[in-house]
């Protein structure tokens, strides 16, 4: 096809999306520097959504602890670099040494990029961070196509890492092109932070922040993070709080080797079956979690939260269709309050017993499971840590059994929360008003960002959480895909942005 078809098309289809999404603008569409910004990334979106097929290529998994997934992070962290500096953009890539891995092996840790264009002590400061790293993906496992091959079908473009967040870190880096390919002046100075392993907790991230607060990190205005979703498919919404999580592994052990059952069913006590007891004094069939005190930090619902909860546009139908979910509250406040005001406990796997189709009769001598709990406002990571060790030790103790457990937490994260009146949530919602014609869902998140929290306790400075996605991108999950008119509009929402941060800086 022609390429000025293809790029009618491409705006045909994007005016189809807001049809059927009911999101004409309410107020005039953005006119003067703006509409011609705009303009250009609906005229350049098929390049950028080229682009994103290029970056989605990269198997840049950094949960699978393989060198071939790290050279894939490396060879994926200095593609970003060459698109900074082809902005014009002074390029740092921080090498961060190597990581040990608990099997003994030791891989690099991905460079973390430091880009800053612009120093004009005039002009506000806008600081971006995102991550390359994905989440493990393969095609056998409920993907209908190569998770590595940006797949469009009907307006939605699908790949790992197309929501989460390859596809957002290119909406910034489309924003400051457009600007560059216009010769118009960027509003702001921009700073962007790139790293290679936030799905695994963000390695060295945190000691390098440390080490560059009064290098890199000054004199920012507003830091900014695209890594999360809106609450329904067509409404924007900022994020103005994320749960902490804590990780737990339990391990029950009889020996290192498994036991024919045959030979030893009946006369031992089953790691097995100690690890079911555990897990079924955790949590009741309601979602109620049953560890003693879990729930006295939990702080009541302000009435100014409660207030936000009202006005949020949450269509319960919808929201359950999406999440293709049976079992579901009576009311939009219930949903919301299980999300956001109360702790969640989810088992998550098991290690060390026969998965695989087929009949195998062992006894499995050491077994693992995994599971996590999400926090909430007031909760403290060490207090939930002492609570779960302490139960589930009680429990085990009962039990009487000649096995071994060990409790561990691998991770814990605070949770983090921002004030909706500061500056950057003010600016947010004007661009989006800008763009959009209405006004966001001013929402909170049961997901966990640590880097929020990080960037708020070292650089001293508030964070915006603005989400590009809509509800069902299928972050983390197979399928994973991000509507092409989220991708585009949302280039353009970060162009509204760069000037609603000049005013109101």
């Amino acid at each position: 096809m022609d390429p000025k078809l293809r790029r009618m098309a491409a705006c045909l289809l994007a005016l189809l999306l807001l049809l059927e999404r009911g999101m004409f603008p309410a107020s005039p569409p953005p006119s003067g520097p703006l509409e011609k910004l705009c303009q250009h990334i609906d005229l350049h979106q098929d390049d950028f959504v080229q682009t994103l097929k290029e970056w989605v290529a990269v198997e840049s998994d950094s949960v699978q602890p393989m060198p071939h997934f790290r050279q894939e992070l490396v060879r994926m962290m200095s593609m970003a670099a060459d698109m900074l500096r082809g902005l014009g953009a002074s390029v740092h890539s921080m090498d961060l040494g190597s990581q040990q891995l608990p099997d003994g092996q030791s891989l690099p840790i991905p460079p973390v990029i430091l880009a800053e264009l612009g120093n004009d002590p005039k002009k506000p400061t806008v600081c971006f961070y995102g991550h390359l790293n994905v989440q493990p993906a393969q095609q056998g496992e409920g993907w209908f196509m190569d998770p590595y091959t940006l797949t469009e079908v009907d307006g939605k473009l699908y790949g790992r890492g197309s929501t989460d967040n390859t596809g957002p870190v290119l909406a910034w880096i489309h924003a400051v092109s457009a600007f560059r390919a216009l010769e118009q002046d960027l509003p702001v100075n921009i700073k962007l932070i790139l790293e290679g392993t936030e799905e695994v907790g963000s390695v060295a991230l945190e000691e390098l922040m440390k080490k560059e607060k009064d290098g890199f990190f000054p004199s920012m205005d507003y830091i900014v993070i695209s890594d999360d979703l809106w609450l329904t498919r067509t409404k924007p919404a900022l994020i103005y709080g994320t749960g902490g999580n804590c990780y737990f592994m339990v391990e029950v052990k009889c020996r290192d080797r498994d036991f024919h059952s045959g030979t030893f069913g009946g006369i031992l006590n089953e790691p097995v079956a100690d690890l079911v007891a555990l897990f079924g004094s955790l949590v009741d069939s309601s979602g109620h979690i049953l560890i003693p005190g879990i729930y006295d930090q939990v702080a009541p619902l302000m009435e100014e939260e409660r207030k936000l909860y009202e006005a949020i546009d949450l269509d319960l139908e919808e929201y359950q269709n999406n999440s293709q979910v049976e079992k579901f509250f009576d009311t939009k406040e219930e949903v919301l309050m299980h999300l956001w005001q109360y702790p969640s406990l989810c088992i998550h796997g098991i290690e060390g017993t026969f998965d695989e189709p087929g009949i195998k009769t062992v006894i499995p001598g050491r077994v693992i499971r995994k599971f996590s709990i999400r926090l909430v406002p007031h909760m403290n990571v060490s207090v939930v840590e002492n609570q779960v060790k302490q139960h589930l030790a009680d429990v085990f103790s009962k039990r009487n059994s000649a096995n071994r457990m060990t409790i561990s937490m691998i991770l814990g994260s605070q949770l983090w929360t921002a004030n909706i009146n500061d500056t950057q949530y003010v600016a947010a919602g004007r661009a989006i008003r800008r763009v959009f014609g209405i006004e966001p869902d001013m929402i909170r998140d049961g997901s966990t960002i640590p880097i929020a929290k990080i960037f708020q306790d070292i650089i001293q400075k508030s964070v915006l959480m603005l989400p590009l996605g809509a509800v069902d991108e299928g972050e983390h999950s197979q399928n994973e895909k991000i509507n092409r008119w989220n991708y585009i509009e949302g280039s353009k929402l970060l162009v509204a942005f760069f000037e609603m941060a000049e005013l109101h800086s």
